[in-house]
């Protein structure tokens, strides 16, 4: 697949996704762009904006499997990754998969689950793989985690690790929609005889493991690495800042600025494209100050003043 037929199909995959769920574009362009360059997606929202249905939509359009696991304060890490039975037939145990076991895993309000269950899925989110009683057991492939939290109700609730936060490639909100919107899924629900709208299938797991392959190819000139490496760096740097941006998430950034042009059918990034995922990839990775955060700081005001202060680089 090259990046003209890539753009193709992920126009298909996002105008699909749009007949279901009431979003603007860019939020939807995002969520793909952490699916096309190979990671894992945090949506934190209220409840109701429509963060499960993107996730189930998405599956849908892409002909993956799906599956949703619904985190709760019991949930244990077996029940995540499943565990060995006992078969009193052949007199040994088998092991028995567990939800994980999908191409698209919807980690419902992930937040509300401890720990030690959350971290059941850094294996999995990191190699493709969970480890059962000393055993590996590879994961489909592709597989990604769309997780969601809430993050007004915070009673009862594990905040992420920043080991487990630096796992996800793109952290984005779907936000309310506009009055329109709002009236178009009234329209929407009246036209329908079921619950939950439906999504036709565009591509198939082989093609979506092809598309994200595309952006290997897309170029990325060495003063646009040098400006993704500055803005990660510039992070580390703010004194409102406690812990910076990772190794790992600058590399991310390269990744994402790639999928995200390869999206748009471009062979190249352009520095905006570098500037259209800094908010998504960075923020969830920053860790503030307790004086700023006193002070009102936040995680945009601090990378937009990075992006005021790393000089764009020119495409000459």
């Amino acid at each position: 697949m090259n990046v003209e037929e890539a753009s193709r199909v992920a126009g298909a995959v996002l105008e699909e996704v749009g007949t279901a769920v009431i979003a603007d574009e860019e939020f939807l362009a995002t969520v793909l762009t952490g699916v096309v360059a190979g990671g894992h997606v945090l949506l934190e929202d209220v409840p109701g904006t429509g963060k499960t249905l993107t996730a189930r939509s998405l599956a849908d359009a892409l002909g993956l499997s799906f599956k949703r696991i619904q985190f709760t304060p019991d949930l244990l890490p077996a029940d995540i990754t499943g565990s060995n039975v006992y078969d009193e037939a052949g007199g040994e145990f088998t092991f028995a998969p567990g939800p994980i076991f999908a191409n698209v895993v919807l980690a419902d309000e992930i937040n509300r689950a401890p720990p030690k269950t959350q971290a059941a899925l850094l294996e999995a989110m990191g190699e493709g793989q969970v480890s059962v009683d000393g055993e590996t057991h590879a994961l489909p492939e592709p597989f990604f985690v769309i997780a969601t939290q809430n993050p007004v109700e915070q009673e009862g609730t594990f905040g992420l690790p920043e080991a487990q936060r630096d796992r996800f490639t793109i952290k984005s909100a779907i936000g309310y929609p506009d009055r329109a919107g709002e009236r178009e899924l009234i329209d929407r629900r009246a036209d329908r005889s079921g619950s939950i709208p439906t999504v036709s299938t565009v591509i198939d797991g082989d093609r979506v493991r092809a598309l994200r392959q595309v952006p290997e190819g897309v170029r990325v000139a060495p003063g646009v690495r040098d400006y993704i490496v500055d803005l990660g760096r510039a992070t580390r740097e703010d004194s409102r800042v406690d812990v910076g941006v990772s190794p790992r998430g600058i590399q991310h950034l390269f990744e994402a600025a790639r999928a995200y042009a390869a999206i748009y059918g471009r062979e190249y990034v352009v520095p905006d494209d570098v500037k259209r995922m800094l908010q998504p990839v960075f923020t969830h990775r920053l860790v503030l100050t307790a004086d700023a955060e006193i002070e009102g700081a936040t995680r945009r005001d601090v990378l937009s003043s990075v992006a005021d202060a790393v000089p764009v680089p020119s495409m000459d």
